[in-house]
């Protein structure tokens, strides 16, 4: 066992999130959403730095050594998988994991919408995937795959920098690819893909122009593609995937980007206000041929409009969906107010100024 492992073993006692380790601090926890500090002694940057190699993989040193940052994946069976990523910082070397739940929670489980399960069984198209970092994005994906695994007879590929939440193959046959382990890029590996024979294909992030390109065109040409994105809402979405191409190829790319597009989720993590826990709300469109339309004739100003009028297809603002859960009492009116979009509609429930007061 590595020295490492009881911080892990301490993490999952606690249920925490995420893990940090930095030269010159004591060890912390994130416990629902907040940093708590673990009572420990401070680390030293050599102390440290040994510990993490110890459970490194020897090519992702070299990385490290050479750029200062790393990310990879780490395993303790039976226990769970964790994402990490290494960086230097003043002090010396600094480290995160992310804890990646070994069981996979269905949609029914998770408390999403029934509209979301039913992505699963899309026969092509785009699904985006968008929120801030560790908003849930991963979790939400993996309960959609998992959906499919369990009902189709398809093949799926994942590609994922790196590896979280691992299917084993149940009705379809699923093949994981980590980038800088087994392929060298997200572009290479998508482009591969379509060499393949896949049905379904999971992108874990839609980094750059060529990987974005590559993935509408999959959805266009009979592939139901996943991707996450770090956007906020369903309109800036389709707005980023179309803004990252020069203004040449816009036109084009919003043509095939209106024919493949399927879906877009939003989505926000909240603290639960009443037990321990958290709660995601969630922003749904979904591509019908009128939202299409919009995205083909640069419209997306009115998705926000097409969004209140198509509830009968499982459509949901984001605000709509965090006034449900602050109405339950889930979450609080400030978490409300500071993750809302339009944040005048929860000024009346907040009793103190907003805590950004650029908002105010």
């Amino acid at each position: 066992m590595a020295k490492i492992d009881a911080f892990f073993k301490l993490m999952n006692d606690q249920g925490a999130s995420d893990l940090h380790l930095v030269s010159g601090q004591p060890p912390a926890l994130r416990l629902r959403g907040e940093i708590e500090r673990v009572k420990y002694k401070i680390l030293d940057n050599d102390e440290l730095k040994a510990m993490l190699y110890e459970i490194t993989p020897e090519d992702k040193v070299k990385v490290f050594e050479e750029t200062g940052d790393v990310d990879f994946g780490y395993e303790i069976p039976g226990l769970a998988r964790y994402r990490a990523n290494f960086f230097m910082q003043k002090n010396g070397c600094a480290a995160v994991f992310r804890e990646i739940p070994s069981t996979i929670l269905t949609v029914e489980k998770l408390g999403l919408p029934p509209v979301i399960g039913k992505l699963a069984q899309l026969p092509r198209g785009l699904v985006l995937v968008t929120g801030p970092t560790g908003s849930g994005k991963s979790t939400t994906l993996a309960a959609i795959i998992d959906e499919a695994n369990r009902t189709r007879k398809d093949h799926i590929i994942t590609i994922e920098d790196p590896i979280e939440f691992v299917h084993a193959s149940q009705k379809c046959i699923v093949n994981h690819r980590e980038v800088g382990n087994h392929t060298h890029s997200f572009s290479a590996a998508l482009r591969g893909a379509l060499r393949e024979d896949p049905d379904i294909i999971l992108v874990g992030e839609l980094r750059d122009l060529e990987t974005i390109s590559l993935a509408i065109e999959a959805a266009s040409t009979g592939h139901l593609v996943f991707g996450t994105l770090h956007t906020s809402s369903a309109a800036k979405t389709v707005d980023r995937a179309i803004e990252v191409f020069p203004a040449t190829q816009q036109a084009q790319i919003r043509s095939t980007l209106a024919d493949g597009i399927r879906a877009v989720i939003a989505q926000v993590l909240f603290k639960r206000a009443d037990i321990k826990g958290r709660v995601a709300a969630l922003e749904i469109l979904i591509a019908t041929p009128a939202v299409r339309n919009l995205v083909r004739e640069n419209k997306t100003y009115q998705i926000n409009s097409m969004i209140q009028t198509g509830k009968k297809y499982g459509m949901m603002l984001l605000d709509d969906s965090i006034m449900g859960l602050l109405e339950k009492g889930w979450i609080s009116p400030d978490d409300a107010y500071n993750k809302a979009n339009d944040k005048s509609r929860f000024r009346p429930f907040i009793k103190n100024p907003p805590s950004d007061f650029t908002d105010a």
